[in-house]
């Protein structure tokens, strides 16, 4: 055995220095809830100098709003069970309130004897402080964003809703169009009737006919009864005609007389029939385009574009990226009867930093394969895929790892720039601060801006 201190009060000693070297508090209490070690990360977080701390009652130190009947710690030493992840806060020295992740775990000596507990306790601030940079969201329906592109889409939402109008939605795929749809109609005085969702793309031409227009028994081989099409079930309703651009021309011209004179024919039949369903149509295609290519009728192109909606790939609206993280994580901890407690905050940033090509349906797609590396506490970077957990996130020039807020920062300025064809003063305006303020946000944040900046338009 090398010389030097004895194995226990080295092993001591390591535990010691790991304790101090991390981010999250820890204390411990012998069986009389006196604090008998009290780490630097605790000190930090609570504000209360360890000196202060140790020899005193947990509850004149730590002061949780779980401390009494709620005490976590006192159930684990209860139990025996610990406690994980458990969301509370604390009221530091200075007295204000620290929203705080906590978990427990008992204390034994070499005999298995329970001499008291310990708890760790991680800080949420940043997390709280974008929660509440979230609140001034623009809402409607199921939908709500504080990206200023998604904004002017909402807004305009409730006029939408309220026309007897065909609307035409654009988006990349996963963009979200049938959500956009299906608020159209909650929010419409259809409401009450029903909403039948078609993807025209996923179906052959002769069956795509049957689907959307119903046919009469006899019209071909197996069909014994008559069956309904889609238009008839969503009479009184919305009919969401996803990836209308993919519609073979000799359903355009069918799909077109529908829309001329509100009637159709079944499979088989030689009597028309009405319908008064409402079209919101949908592509992830360029229409204009397809026009120009002679693969859509630019008759049916002016008929489905009366009022447009273009929703912009997350790419472009990476604001949301922690409301629709934690509105999917609510989703599936309802699902999976779970306790997943948001995202770590040195997991947001990759998140924010990542293009997302699927746009919400990838990022939908992480967050349930999180779900399935973690039962419970937060989504940290090891229950990220490699493609988003193996980037490195850094500032412009200072090299620094950047925070979830700067990133949020950047993004939410970069976005009123763009609105304002980068014209500086209009952004600030749109921002609600000074432009001296917008000058130093671009220069710290490092955000690179084109050569024109839009100032010839107002003469700022």
């Amino acid at each position: 055995m090398a010389p030097g201190k004895p194995d226990g009060d080295r092993t001591a000693s390591t535990t010691e220095a790991i304790l101090e070297s991390i981010s999250d508090g820890v204390f411990t209490v012998d069986a009389g809830w006196r604090v008998t070690s009290f780490n630097r990360a605790a000190e930090k977080i609570t504000g209360v100098r360890r000196a202060d701390a140790v020899g005193r009652r947990c509850s004149d130190v730590f002061r949780s709003s779980l401390c009494g009947r709620e005490c976590a710690l006192g159930k684990t030493l209860k139990t025996g069970k610990p406690v994980i992840s458990r969301s509370a806060y604390i009221i530091n020295a200075a007295g204000d309130r620290i929203p705080i992740s906590l978990s427990t775990a008992v204390l034994r000596d070499a005999s298995g004897r329970v001499i008291g507990g310990a708890e760790t306790f991680r800080d949420l601030s940043e997390i709280e402080a974008l929660r509440r940079e979230l609140e001034g969201n623009v809402h409607v329906g199921d939908l709500s964003s504080r990206s200023p592109l998604m904004r002017r889409v909402l807004e305009v939402l409730p006029a939408v809703a309220a026309s007897p109008s065909t609307v035409l939605i654009l988006g990349e795929t996963g963009t979200g169009k049938e959500v956009v749809a299906r608020t159209i109609h909650s929010q419409s005085s259809r409401s009450g009737g029903p909403f039948v969702a078609v993807n025209c793309g996923a179906l052959p031409e002769t069956l795509l006919e049957s689907e959307l227009f119903g046919y009469r028994a006899g019209a071909f081989t197996g069909a014994a009864k008559d069956r309904p099409g889609r238009f008839a079930l969503a009479r009184g309703g919305t009919i969401f005609l996803d990836e209308i651009a993919e519609i073979p021309p000799a359903m355009q011209v069918k799909l077109l007389r529908v829309l001329q004179e509100r009637t159709y024919e079944p499979l088989g039949s030689s009597r028309e029939e009405s319908t008064d369903a409402r079209i919101v149509a949908a592509t992830n295609l360029d229409p204009a385009e397809q026009v120009r290519r002679g693969l859509f009728r630019e008759d049916l192109y002016y008929r489905i574009n009366v009022v447009r909606i273009e929703l912009p790939p997350l790419r472009r609206r990476k604001e949301d990226i922690p409301l629709l993280a934690m509105d999917f994580i609510r989703r599936f901890n309802r699902l999976q009867g779970k306790e997943v407690a948001g995202i770590a905050p040195d997991s947001l940033p990759l998140l924010m930093a990542h293009d997302w090509p699927g746009n919400i349906r990838e990022l939908e797609n992480v967050i349930e394969r999180a779900f399935i590396l973690c039962s419970e506490g937060p989504i940290e970077r090891r229950h990220l895929p490699e493609e988003i957990a193996g980037g490195e996130v850094r500032a412009g020039s200072g090299g620094r790892m950047r925070s979830a807020h700067d990133i949020l920062e950047a993004q939410t300025i970069r976005s009123a720039l763009e609105q304002a064809g980068f014209n500086r003063l209009r952004a600030a305006r749109e921002l609600g601060i000074h432009k001296t303020t917008l000058f130093r946000k671009i220069k710290k944040l490092g955000i690179v801006l084109p050569d024109r900046d839009g100032r010839t338009r107002d003469g700022d």
